[in-house]
């Protein structure tokens, strides 16, 4: 297999001058390969991932995003942009061009009078949630505490307020962004709004955004959730009640699925659970998974929304290696679930997850073009995530992956844009936007018509 680690000789692609100049435009760092902290800068959460950029710009405002653009422009640099660095095909790091590295912009504010919140690119969910639940508010925020938000926001962002309160991107504002040609626009529904419209779900494909504004909405610091655990032997069961479940579930209520293997080393199939309404109405609602079984452990209760928003942390550690394949599913039939079960039971790591995220609720009820995110239907993002520690062991796992998701893949219609592993094709690219594609191609020839913007899960402009 051909994997992304490699060792890229190291060149001289500018003198001296060059480099000092972009440097003293600069508030923040510029990092070259002999300078303390550029391994660090370049190390993301992926461990497959071992690029070696020319240079990082660590930037601490818009101008030093602005300043970064026109000097990648003038010397025809391929850039890369880091936000939180959590995503999974790598995105954030080029080899021998230029790594744009928002990482130290951690501003938040929130205005706890209005419910927004105005965020900076660098920051990551956990830390939005600490400053938004310091006032009782939550927007929705996927489910890992160390995802970032830009890439999240940017690719239309799952959670588990999705339910209740729309996706990350339902939740946008307005942003600041900095376009191929250096610009500083604000694209919201007032101003650029054709900008703004595709920035959510498409991707970070037409500029950087070096600020988001997101509307809150009150949430109580507890919550009830938690996960049920049921042994192996009874997954078919478990996942014929789940489907039932989730697809009754009203909007507080969010409820997932998955396979992993517990801290002691045993398999299980779990359901994730989260009630973001009034405790006592969620005890009922919550019953019927707690009663199933019987269980091997019911870790459901109440629970600090910023807990559960944790719940996932420890089995997605920054580190790992890894290799992913996703797609949505409108049904679970008996024939697919029969499928997962034989290729989890015989999955090569200990670390490896299969999971489910259920879409219901407030993101399925909005139309499918309003925002560029276009797979609005009731159905399920089904992920085979390859963990391990061992980069000798990497075709072992892949090839997992690789054989599972094509024996599942006819079930699949479309992909969510932030799920996409590295090697997925352009067709499987093209299918994340579902049927905005077309105007997201216009949006990106207006405002991108070089692709400058092209180290992510690309939208060619027409004039490509």
């Amino acid at each position: 297999m051909e994997t992304v680690r490699a060792v890229v000789p190291q060149v001289q692609l500018f003198d001296d001058v060059v480099v000092a100049e972009f440097k003293a435009s600069l508030r923040g760092e510029l990092l070259q390969p002999h300078n303390a902290g550029y391994d660090e800068a370049r190390t993301v959460w992926n461990a497959m991932i071992d690029r070696h950029p020319a240079l990082i710009a660590r930037c601490l405002g818009a101008v030093d995003i602005i300043n970064a653009v026109n000097f990648a422009r003038a010397h025809d640099l391929r850039v890369s942009v880091r936000g939180g660095g959590h995503n999974v095909a790598g995105n954030a790091v080029c080899d021998q061009g230029l790594m744009i590295d928002l990482s130290p912009m951690k501003g938040i504010r929130v205005d706890p009078v209005r419910r927004t919140v105005r965020v900076e690119p660098g920051a990551i969910w956990g830390e939005v949630d600490r400053e938004a639940q310091a006032f009782g508010l939550a927007t929705t925020g996927g489910t890992v505490s160390h995802t970032g938000v830009a890439g999240l926001t940017l690719g239309g962002g799952l959670g588990w307020l999705m339910a209740t309160h729309g996706l990350v991107c339902d939740n946008l504002l307005s942003v600041d962004i900095v376009t191929a040609d250096g610009q500083l626009l604000t694209a919201s529904e007032m101003e650029n709004p054709d900008l703004f419209w595709a920035i959510r779900g498409g991707g970070g494909n037409f500029g950087i955004v070096t600020s988001f504004e997101f509307k809150l909405h009150p949430l109580t610091p507890d919550v009830l959730g938690g996960m049920v655990l049921y042994p192996m032997t009874q997954a078919k069961e478990v996942l014929q009640f789940y489907r039932e479940y989730a697809r009754s579930a009203p909007d507080n209520l969010t409820a997932f699925a998955g396979f992993l293997t517990t801290p002691d080393g045993l398999p299980v199939v779990a359901i994730f659970v989260g009630w973001f309404g009034p405790l006592e109405e969620g005890e009922q609602h919550l019953e019927p998974v707690r009663k199933f079984g019987p269980p091997i452990a019911d870790l459901v209760g109440p629970i600090p929304y910023r807990q559960l928003q944790k719940m996932f942390d420890d089995a997605a550690p920054f580190g790992l290696h890894r290799y992913w394949k996703s797609g949505y599913f409108q049904e679970l039939g008996d024939n697919l679930l029969d499928l997962i079960i034989e290729h989890t039971t015989a999955k090569t790591s200990p670390m490896s997850v299969v999971i489910f995220f259920h879409m219901h609720g407030a993101c399925t009820r909005v139309n499918a073009t309003e925002t560029a995110f276009g797979h609005r239907e009731d159905q399920w993002d089904f992920d085979i995530i390859a963990q391990w520690a061992d980069p000798a062991e990497a075709d072992h796992h892949v090839e997992w992956a690789r054989a599972f998701w094509k024996t599942v893949e006819p079930f699949s219609q479309g992909v969510y844009v932030n799920h996409l592993d590295a090697d997925d094709s352009a067709r499987r690219v093209r299918s994340a936007y579902g049927p905005n594609y077309e105007r997201l191609v216009a949006v990106k020839t207006k405002y991108d018509p070089a692709n400058f913007f092209r180290l992510n899960n690309n939208i060619a402009p027409s004039s490509a």
